[in-house]
């Protein structure tokens, strides 16, 4: 078996500058594999009268206690779909990798579709009514006790509601840059001379007064209506 080895590692050398793959038959691995001898001290203890402080086994057992750290650990691989996702919080609210999360956007989402579009309240209505039930959230949870039943409630913190300062700074520069582009309609709008201008602000403000005017279920319908007719044309 050996000198076949040798001339598949002698053909392996020859031809692996032309793109030859490893081949699996190399001497290196015949040894390893024919190798069936172990760590014996008897020839240590008749000719030099040594003889090891602790046995094999239990040398074995120290050293590998000693490398614990360099243990194998478990490593959270990371899928295509997470990486497409952007790998962050909507990855693993999608994913279900914080079935915690999910589940509060979840009930989140459910209270959203039954204030907007079950109630058949207006969109101001129903966002008054979410944010007084936000409210109502917070300060029951405010004034529950940390431990209760031996559940240990998270309480929020103050800093969960912290803005940075970079975060603020690019919110007011947002809207900063809005109300120009608001005072600019508007000066366009005093000049007199730009009609296409006057009737898409015309258009506009007819929308949102008949959104306004307009239930949030009926609206729900319509714009479901809309999305099939024009995925149909597709």
């Amino acid at each position: 078996m050996m000198p076949l080895a040798h001339v598949v590692e002698w053909t392996y050398k020859s031809f692996c500058k032309y793109g030859m793959k490893v081949p699996q038959l190399t001497p290196s691995r015949i040894r390893l594999l024919s190798c069936n001898r172990t760590f014996s001290c008897s020839r240590a203890k008749d000719q030099l009268g040594y003889e090891p402080i602790v046995s094999l086994k239990d040398g074995l057992k120290r050293t590998i206690e000693s490398y614990s750290h360099m243990q194998a650990q478990n490593q959270r691989s990371i899928s295509k779909t997470s990486i497409l996702l952007g790998n962050g919080n909507v990855a693993k609210t999608l994913l279900w990798e914080d079935s915690k999360q999910t589940m509060t956007v979840l009930l989140l989402l459910a209270v959203i579709y039954y204030q907007l579009f079950t109630c058949g309240y207006t969109i101001i209505t129903a966002m008054a009514k979410i944010f007084s039930l936000t409210a109502l959230f917070l300060f029951i949870h405010g004034m529950l006790p940390a431990n209760v039943f031996g559940h240990k409630i998270e309480k929020l913190e103050p800093s969960n509601f912290h803005i940075s300062q970079v975060e603020a700074h690019h919110i007011a520069c947002s809207v900063s840059s809005s109300w120009n582009s608001l005072v600019g309609v508007l000066k366009s709008l005093c000049r007199g001379n730009d009609w296409p201008l006057f009737l898409k602000v015309v258009f506009f403000l007819l929308v949102v007064s008949i959104l306004s005017a307009m239930s949030s279920e009926a609206a729900f319908k319509i714009g479901n209506e809309i999305l099939q007719a024009s995925l149909s044309k597709f």
